[in-house]
C-alpha cells in the first residue's frame, strides 16, 4: 500500500476537490457533528483557505485515492511570543482507519509547525472520541493546565451566527 503525505496546494484542483471531498465525508460522521457540508462551505471553503496566509493542510492519498486530512491555522502564543499552530480537523475516511495515516499526517503537520517556528501544537479532541485521544496521547499530546490545581483547560464555544 503506497501511501503519499503532502502539504495540500489550494490551486490545485485535485488537492481541492480531495480536500472537500474528505471534510465532506468527516462532517458526515457522528465525531463531526453528522450532517454533511453546506453547498455554500462546499463551494467556497479553498478559496478562502488559499487568502489565509495562516491555513494550511495536509492530504494523505493511497494508491493515488484520497484518503486523509488534517487542516491547520497558525495562531500566536503571547506567553512564548512565538506561533503557534491549531490542529482544527483530523480526518481519515473510514476504508483507511488502522493503518496509520492519522499518525503520518500528524508527524507532518509537526515538521511544518516546526518550519513555521511554531512553539506548539494545539488541537481539541471530543471526550468520546476514544481512538483519537488514544493517537495522540502517543504522539505526546496531553490535556493543557497552567497549574494542576485549576485542572485541565476547557474549550468552549460561542456562536455568533
Amino acid at each position: 500500500m503506497k501511501i503519499e503525505i503532502t502539504q495540500a496546494d489550494y490551486r490545485d484542483g485535485m488537492h481541492a476537490d480531495a480536500l472537500i471531498l474528505l471534510l465532506d465525508s468527516y462532517a458526515c460522521d457522528v465525531m463531526g457533528g453528522g450532517h454533511a457540508l453546506s453547498e455554500h462551505v462546499k463551494q467556497n471553503l479553498v478559496a478562502e483557505l488559499a487568502c489565509r496566509p495562516s491555513a494550511f493542510s495536509v492530504l494523505a492519498f493511497v494508491e493515488g485515492r484520497a484518503a486523509g486530512l488534517v487542516n491547520c491555522f497558525e495562531g500566536f502564543s503571547t506567553f512564548s511570543c512565538q506561533p503557534l499552530a491549531n490542529i482544527h480537523d483530523v480526518a481519515v475516511l473510514p476504508a483507511y482507519r488502522g493503518k496509520g495515516i492519522a499518525q503520518l499526517m500528524l508527524l507532518h503537520v509537526e515538521q511544518l509547525a516546526r518550519e513555521r517556528g511554531c512553539c506548539k501544537l494545539t488541537l481539541e479532541v471530543l471526550q468520546g472520541n476514544r481512538a483519537a485521544q488514544q493517537l495522540y496521547g502517543k504522539l505526546g499530546y496531553a490535556a493543557y493546565q497552567l497549574d494542576p490545581e485549576n485542572g485541565n483547560a476547557l474549550f468552549w464555544q460561542k456562536r455568533l451566527a
